[in-house]
């Protein structure tokens, strides 16, 4: 079946809502962790699943890459292969095309793009349709269509040219979506132009997808102002009986500003990234245990969370294995650091359902941002 979005409750523009999957029905807003290469960095899938995720995400130019979309295929799909019995969404691999080819050199022509692997500098060409035919193979329950994503010091000219670029290649992605039982997500795109986010989001929604992501929020350069004006200028035009996925994002400030505009669905590689260079999300805002004060700290990361990590270990242990450089100190922050994410958004569906969600977010807000980050 397709996915279905069901609309439980609104507090202001907070939505609370169920997304209905082939793998299972989840609960929205949430945060999805990325499993990239088909894991989860450090992870595994019943950590992910004991630690109440929903959807996670995998990605669609890495795969391609390695072991290719046929051997996921032949595997039974995405969900058979990593050993992941919940749902699954794709990014089209559109991002990585432009943030991580070799020497970040490209050519954009209307059929598609030109570029080098990240791996070893082969030329690829990846189009549209190819991206759908890809995640089509890795039966993932959601696909993305293919986008570009300039850069937030684009011009209006240059973005504008882009959105209508995006706008082609996305029917183009959807006249070839052959998986009968896999939803395509739109993505709106427009930088930090009003007319151009309205234009972009419009157009889209014209082309009636599933679900619809907004794109091109979180690009190195563009500011955390700019962030939310493009959500403020394109979500009045997204349907209110689809999802609705900001894609990329995961600072805590930034769920709930997105959460705050009518946002569904979030990713972001941020937990694991910073778990493995000693940082970890808490109530006060992010601390890095590398530091000297915690060498002796022998209390959880944060009293009262229900993470493994912080039942079972101290703040000095965990210091110790990131100091040597041992895997498992990276394992153990990861699981607190997306466990902190997904619990966040338990709470913020709670206080959705009592109308007191800009209490939370007041409360949280200022406790989060009222510490110096170390």
């Amino acid at each position: 079946m397709k996915i279905k979005y069901e609309l439980l409750k609104k507090d202001g523009k907070a939505r609370l809502g169920l997304l209905h999957t082939n793998h299972g029905t989840v609960n929205t807003p949430m945060f999805m962790p990325v499993g990239t290469q088909a894991t989860v960095k450090t992870l595994s899938p019943e950590e992910l699943l004991d630690m109440n995720s929903g959807v996670i995400l995998s990605n669609t130019y890495h795969l391609w890459l390695r072991p290719g979309e046929d051997i996921v295929n032949k595997a039974g799909g995405l969900h058979k292969f990593m050993n992941y019995p919940g749902p699954i969404l794709t990014d089209s691999g559109g991002y990585q095309v432009f943030s991580l080819a070799k020497n970040k050199k490209k050519d954009i022509v209307e059929d598609g793009v030109h570029f080098k692997s990240h791996l070893d500098g082969k030329a690829l060409f990846l189009t549209p349709e190819l991206s759908i035919e890809i995640q089509n193979k890795l039966d993932s329950d959601i696909a993305m269509s293919f986008d570009e994503c300039p850069p937030a010091s684009a011009s209006h000219e240059y973005i504008k040219n882009s959105v209508e670029r995006t706008l082609r290649w996305a029917k183009r992605g959807k006249d070839v979506h052959a998986n009968l039982n896999q939803s395509l997500f739109g993505i709106v795109q427009g930088g930090a132009y009003e007319d151009l986010r309205k234009y972009s989001a419009i157009e889209t929604v014209k082309l009636d997808f599933d679900g619809y992501g907004i794109g091109g929020v979180a690009n190195d350069g563009e500011s955390k102002a700019d962030m939310y004006a493009a959500l403020d200028y394109s979500l009045p035009y997204i349907p209110e009986d689809k999802p609705r996925y900001l894609m990329g994002v995961g600072e805590p400030v930034d769920i709930i500003e997105g959460i705050r505009r009518g946002i569904d669905m979030f990713d972001c590689v941020l937990p694991t990234r910073i778990a493995r260079h000693g940082n970890a999300f808490t109530r006060n805002g992010k601390i890095n245990l590398k530091n000297a004060k915690y060498k002796e700290d022998f209390t959880p990361i944060e009293y009262g969370c229900d993470c493994y990590a912080c039942k079972n270990y101290t703040k000095a242990y965990i210091r110790h294995l990131i100091t040597a450089q041992e895997t498992f100190g990276a394992r153990l922050l990861s699981i607190h650091n997306i466990r902190f994410l997904i619990k966040m958004t338990e709470e913020i569906r709670k206080a959705i359902e009592e109308d007191r969600f800009e209490d939370y977010s007041a409360k949280f807000l200022e406790k989060y941002t009222g510490k110096n980050n170390e």
